[in-house]
């Protein structure tokens, strides 16, 4: 019987470290995206590839962007990877007013400036390091995602603070579900979501966005990422979303888009 135990215990440790090991494809098995996904190639012609040869594809000239890294000291929660950085990039080049909930460190709003043309007008909305008192956590909203509001509403300056694009930038410190989106209806060409992460703001800062964007306009979401636990209420409200609005999934990101035909 104590052989058994013991073989059955190894037999479960195995079994655990081959999960810890390819715990991201386990999830991508399990935790299956509901929402169709898109090459970002199908959806906008500025991400038209140019053939360099048989093998090998690059982007055209109107993709090349202007870009930047940030140490990992920094330890910035929450950052867009590279090529996510790109694709916001690059449909920034193509829009004159941009809007963005939760500004962060502000390396999205720098990009956004950075490749942006001169006269574009960008407002960025977030939380300021004495506001995240007054914040209430509704019934629906995770736990993780609640905490990480507060992790990353600790900046007053930012990462395009001082330089020449800043005066591009208007930053609105408030709380988004207390923003007034009247004055803003059908404005913008381009909107980034990647606010709270709590059901209730992500739900919040879609519906005034899609109050807020033109007509072509394109919203775009942070995070999408079934089975990630500070990402559940992100993926729960946009498969729902998704039932009635036309959202498709970029493959190889987190990101959602959308663009408004109304």
């Amino acid at each position: 019987m104590t052989k058994d135990i013991i073989i059955l215990i190894l037999l479960l440790i195995v079994l655990f470290l081959t999960y810890l090991i390819n715990k991201k494809k386990v999830k991508k098995i399990i935790y299956k995206s509901k929402i169709k996904k898109i090459n970002i190639s199908d959806f906008d012609q500025i991400f038209d590839e140019k053939i360099i040869s048989k093998n090998l594809k690059g982007p055209k000239e109107d993709a090349i962007i202007k870009s930047f890294n940030i140490s990992p000291q920094n330890k910035i929660v929450g950052m867009t990877s590279d090529y996510e950085a790109w694709i916001i990039s690059a449909l920034s080049k193509k829009s004159n007013k941009i809007f963005e909930f939760g500004t962060c460190s502000g390396k999205t709003t720098y990009l956004m400036a950075l490749n942006s043309n001169k006269d574009a007008k960008i407002t960025s909305l977030t939380l300021g390091p004495n506001q995240v008192k007054n914040l209430n956590k509704e019934s629906t909203d995770n736990k993780i995602s609640f905490r990480n509001i507060i992790n990353e509403s600790i900046y007053e300056k930012f990462l395009f603070s001082g330089t020449d694009v800043e005066n591009k930038i208007n930053i609105i410190f408030e709380d988004s579900t207390k923003f007034d989106e009247s004055k803003y209806i059908n404005k913008f060409d381009l909107i980034f979501i990647d606010g709270g992460h709590t059901y209730s703001v992500v739900k919040n800062d879609s519906e005034k966005s899609f109050k807020m964007i033109n007509k072509n306009g394109i919203i775009l979401w942070h995070d999408y990422v079934p089975g990630k636990q500070s990402a559940k209420n992100v993926v729960n409200y946009l498969n729902e979303i998704s039932k009635e609005k036309n959202i498709l999934n970029i493959r190889d990101t987190s990101l959602c888009i959308f663009r408004n035909r109304d």
